[in-house]
């Protein structure tokens, strides 16, 4: 099997404990060949999941031809490691996604936010606006291409929340 070409999961969520194949706690480890160099390497799959959260090079065994089968410490690490890339790629799709500044209005001080919503067919942003104990002022939806920045918040309060143009 190369790295290249998808590989997916079983649907039976049974425990399984092979050399190269651990299915455990929502996690599949599959071990493969690196078609690419002469080694293997390691697929994380969560369950449900059609691509790996991660791929990586795998140890070799003492014979140096064949893999170092899988064990319960390896997969430990591996599931750790796998919900980690995952726990990060939700935080930065999530940084993307929802942006807000904290800007000093006349009324007081404002957290402005920016909510992206990527929708294929209709694209946009939702601008609100809160007071310091969280009481809704405003929302307005924008442009997804719109960009927060203090002045801008700034401007789009003094105008009244009126949409920005």
């Amino acid at each position: 099997m190369t790295l290249n070409s998808t590989i997916v999961p079983e649907a039976d969520d049974a425990p399984v404990h092979e050399p190269r194949l651990w299915r455990d706690n929502g996690w599949t480890a599959r071990v493969i060949k690196n078609e690419d160099d002469e080694g293997w390497a390691v697929a994380m799959i969560k369950q449900g999941e059609a691509e790996p959260a991660l791929v990586g090079p795998w140890t070799m065994g003492r014979d140096k031809k064949n893999p170092k089968p899988l064990d319960t410490a390896a997969f430990n690490t591996l599931v750790k490691t796998a919900a980690e890339v995952l726990r990060r790629h939700e935080q930065q799709l999530h940084a993307q996604l929802h942006k807000s500044v904290v800007v000093q209005a006349t009324t007081g001080r404002l957290t402005v936010t920016l909510d992206i919503v990527p929708d294929e067919d209709d694209p946009h942003a939702l601008l609100a606006a809160v007071d310091a104990f969280g009481e809704s002022l405003a929302q307005v939806r924008v442009s997804a291409g719109f960009r927060l920045t203090a002045g801008s918040a700034g401007a789009w309060i003094e105008d009244g929340f009126r949409k920005p143009s």
